[in-house]
């Protein structure tokens, strides 16, 4: 089958692989109608996550159709419709039974990697490094899919793939972070980035009841997206001091809830951002962790900052003493998607949710290795790269 492979910092190509098999009782092959690109997966690209092998699959936010099922599967048949959680987790440990899925004890087969950087591993990740598992990705005509009856979720007839598709990924990170931010009805929140995360994260906090939300971005197309389709507030942070403007927007205090949808690469102004890319060029820090600074800055005394971007290690010039002395909570994970996605896909049927918009460019998966250029440059407004195989 053909898929779009890893060859190296910033080489990408579509090649032949090998068809994907059934290998535990548990599992099932979906033919990929649709899978998009991600922010996290221009970390990989960028070279920025060092766990990569030349003609790795990548991709891991996707949707597609049951052809084969294993013979413990008791929730999927073949021509099902289903998402597909991003991370793999067995549901059955302990992780699993707290609903933190992305926590997995099972789900990640090559746990060496993450405990040694991090002391424990997480679960497992399709397209994202040996570091997550090794997992072939879904930028590919089909995928191998783990513990079926609890990562893979059936579509209602109602909702598109095009509507679907997010809720695999982006969808699901973006509510985690409202939630488990600590959102509630009058909540001021502040969310930085308005790529797909941010947006899902805004449109989360709403729904939950803030009264105000406000997202930060440099890019006006995106921010011209927030308006139209999330209904939040913007920021160009480029335009306007971002701290005393939400101290304006939330009286005098500061946001109670900072959601950071950035992640390692994040962009910025000033002496500081040019410190801390020059350094992480150099590779004498794995991650630039500009707007979580900005974050904890300008968080209210006693609120919360939730860091949904991904981070792969150390960061410079972290303001410990701003968390400390502030009382701010600060909270952090990866995805877990079995715990949203059913959710996601009713709020999506009853129009609550839209995220068609996102897939700004659609194109077949042979065409990959572009869409991966336009997204990474941000080239012709691109905000997501959809490919159909």
């Amino acid at each position: 089958m053909k898929a779009l492979q890893w060859q190296g910092v910033n080489k990408l190509a579509v090649g032949d692989v090998p068809d994907p098999q059934l290998r535990n009782p548990g599992d099932i092959i979906v033919k990929v109608r649709r899978t998009v690109t991600c922010g996290s997966d221009l970390h990989l690209l960028g070279g920025y996550i060092p766990f990569m092998e030349k003609g790795d699959v990548l991709g891991h936010e996707f949707l597609g159709e049951v052809v084969e099922v294993g013979p413990e599967v008791r929730r999927h048949r073949v021509g099902d419709r289903v998402v597909v959680s991003s991370f793999i987790s067995c549901g059955k440990c302990w992780f699993c039974e707290q609903e933190l899925y992305s926590l997995c004890d099972n789900g990640n087969t090559n746990p060496a990697i993450t405990e040694t950087l991090w002391g424990q591993a997480p679960g497992g990740c399709f397209g994202y490094s040996h570091a997550m598992g090794g997992n072939p990705g879904s930028h590919a005509e089909y995928i191998r899919v783990p513990f079926a009856d609890v990562g893979a979720f059936p579509v209602p007839g109602e909702v598109s793939d095009e509507r679907a598709l997010f809720a695999s990924d982006a969808a699901a990170t973006g509510w985690m972070g409202a939630d488990l931010g600590g959102v509630k009805p009058g909540d001021v929140v502040a969310v930085w980035g308005a790529g797909g995360v941010g947006q899902m994260a805004a449109r989360a906090a709403m729904l939950l009841g803030a009264e105000r939300v406000i997202v930060i971005d440099r890019l006006d197309n995106r921010l011209q997206q927030v308006e139209k389709y999330i209904g939040a507030e913007t920021l160009n942070f480029e335009r306007t001091d971002v701290a005393l403007e939400l101290r304006e927007r939330s009286g005098g205090r500061g946001p109670d809830v900072c959601i950071e949808a950035v992640g390692m690469e994040a962009a910025g102004k000033g002496p500081q951002y040019a410190y801390d890319q020059l350094k992480q060029q150099l590779r004498l820090q794995s991650d630039r962790p500009v707007a979580v600074r900005e974050a904890v800055h300008a968080c209210r005394k006693g609120g919360s900052v939730f860091v949904l971007g991904v981070y792969a290690g150390f960061v410079d010039k972290f303001p410990l003493g701003a968390l400390m002395n502030k009382g701010v909570t600060m909270r952090g994970a990866q995805m877990h998607g079995q715990r949203y996605i059913p959710m996601l896909l009713d709020r999506m049927a009853r129009g609550e949710l839209v995220t068609e918009h996102l897939a700004t460019h659609v194109m077949p998966l042979a065409e990959a290795p572009e869409g991966y250029r336009i997204f990474k440059e941000k080239e012709d407004n691109c905000v997501r790269a959809v490919f159909v195989p």
